[in-house]
């Protein structure tokens, strides 16, 4: 067992019992613990588990989003501060000040990738796991927490004529790729690119302020909106079916937890923002960090300077005809 090995073991058993379990459950239920449909829905089954228990962690990085969001009045002046200064002294007293405005702030630049960090190792996992099914079934072994007669059943199960341990380049490779290993697995992948383009791009276009979408940070989010999407696309054409629907299911996950932040929870200044706030003055409710004095005080300006823009003063030392 090699050192990558060693390190997934402990997921590749978590991610098995967990699939079993679901797999399990629904044949208790009355599903065939053979087919192909019980095997997909373990797998969403374990996105869901995954996914829940990541909730704490989503709303930690929320959090620090706006956080760097917050900041990008500060970050600008900071590097006006220390533009064109390119000596050690300089970018070592620069990169202290940043350190203090993210501590300030409670954020860092990595904030936005940490749920997808936490998920990587399970996501590693998965993939040996369904990629080993047809060597440990040739070989009469189990996988983690799944047994042999369980390995034997997943790797002949299929959905739509394609088994969910097949992917698209392997199959092709080994002669063995059949229109519904290659349908199937392409549509997984523009599935799969799809959803996190658009997840990506709702953040963008709705839920950031004009501050962030004019500072550094998004230069950030325009690289993860197009690189990602090519990295998944790119890689998928390797990922076992299996694989693709895990994906998929974890995109569409991320995606409809935006849209619930972005509509209930939207980022201060964001366009997002300001239609919650047009939402919640329709329903007569109170505006959020605005008082009443102050939209009373606002009124009154705004009247003033209508009334002044109307009412031009005349000149006193004006000569009559």
């Amino acid at each position: 067992m090699g050192f990558f090995d060693t390190i997934l073991f402990p997921f590749k058993w978590v991610v098995s019992w967990i699939m079993v379990t679901f797999h399990d459950g629904l044949t208790f239920l009355g599903m065939d613990g053979a087919s192909g449909v019980t095997w997909t829905l373990a797998i969403i089954g374990l996105v869901l588990v995954i996914r829940a228990a990541l909730i704490p962690v989503f709303v930690k990085q929320i959090k620090a989003q706006r956080g760097m969001q917050a900041l990008q009045p500060d970050m600008k002046k900071l590097q006006a501060k220390y533009k064109g200064k390119t000596d050690q002294l300089s970018r070592q007293a620069m990169g202290q000040e940043q350190m203090a405005l993210y501590k300030e702030h409670g954020t860092n630049p990595f904030s936005a990738c940490l749920p997808m960090l936490i998920q990587m190792p399970f996501f590693f996992s998965l993939f040996q796991v369904l990629s080993g099914v047809a060597k440990a079934n040739a070989e009469s072994k189990s996988i983690g927490a799944m047994t042999h007669d369980q390995v034997m059943q997943f790797d002949t199960a299929t959905i739509f004529g394609a088994r969910l341990s097949d992917a698209l380049l392997p199959s092709f490779q080994g002669g063995n790729l059949t229109p519904a290993i290659a349908i199937l697995s392409i549509v997984m992948i523009l599935a799969m690119i799809a959803s996190q383009f658009i997840t990506q791009k709702q953040i963008m276009s709705k839920n950031m302020s004009e501050e962030a979408m004019q500072g550094p940070f998004m230069k950030q989010q325009k690289m993860m909106l197009y690189v990602l999407p090519l990295v998944f696309g790119i890689g998928g054409i390797n990922f076992p079916i299996g694989v693709l629907i895990y994906w998929t299911t974890t995109n569409l996950w991320t995606m409809g937890q935006q849209f619930f932040v972005i509509r209930r929870m939207p980022t201060p200044g964001s366009p997002a923002y300001k239609e919650y706030q047009k939402r919640r003055e329709a329903k007569g409710l109170p505006l959020l960090g605005v008082s009443k004095k102050k939209v009373e005080e606002e009124v009154i300006e705004e009247t003033l300077e209508l009334k002044g823009q109307r009412n031009q003063p005349q000149r006193k030392n004006r000569k009559k005809k």
